[in-house]
């Protein structure tokens, strides 16, 4: 029963990789997807830390710090998962998938650039629900935009997001106890 369960998911995950990936045979789409693809590198994440200091004057360095901080936990989390996990690139894989951005490591699960744009959306989001207008749409846009490049499956961006949500709680329930972001 597992093992059929398995196989349902992962005919789902490469059916739907298939089909997002052919929308980077449009010029226009691949360039967008990269672009964003790039911004989610951290370049837009900055830039939203920047608005969350300047529109919430409480914030200053301690709490950049604990941000970066758990930032750098969740990187070292999803790069330990990619080495445990070892899951190749779908454009390693399967020939149909056209790679539209150079991959930043050699494997696939979990999607770290998902990953970040859910745990800072989250966390920003909190500290200053505006932002959530330019970020929710970035977000979705990022995980898509992994799937679309030919870089992640639709689990591993799923996978990503949760292991973002999980990261963001953590996060704000340490940030409340200890006193820090409130």
């Amino acid at each position: 029963m597992l093992n059929i369960l398995k196989v349902k998911v992962l005919a789902f995950d490469l059916q739907w990789c298939i089909y997002l990936n052919q929308l980077s045979k449009h010029a226009y789409v691949a360039y967008f997807f990269k672009l964003i693809s790039r911004l989610g590198d951290g370049l837009f994440w900055f830039v939203m830390l920047v608005f969350v200091w300047v529109l919430e004057e409480k914030y200053t360095y301690k709490q950049v710090i604990y941000l970066a901080c758990a930032s750098f936990l969740a990187t070292a989390t999803y790069k330990f998962l990619k080495t445990k996990t070892l899951r190749p690139r779908p454009y390693q894989v399967h020939q149909v998938i056209v790679l539209g951005d150079r991959p930043l490591d050699h494997y696939s699960f979990p999607s770290g650039h998902t990953l970040h744009a859910v745990l800072a959306t989250i966390i920003f989001g909190y500290v200053s629900p505006i932002l959530l207008y330019l970020m929710l749409p970035f977000t979705v846009l990022v995980a898509l935009s992994r799937v679309i490049l030919g870089l992640h499956y639709p689990t591993d961006v799923f996978v990503g997001a949760l292991l973002g949500v999980a990261f963001a709680v953590v996060v704000l329930m340490m940030a409340y106890y200890f006193h820090i972001i409130l």
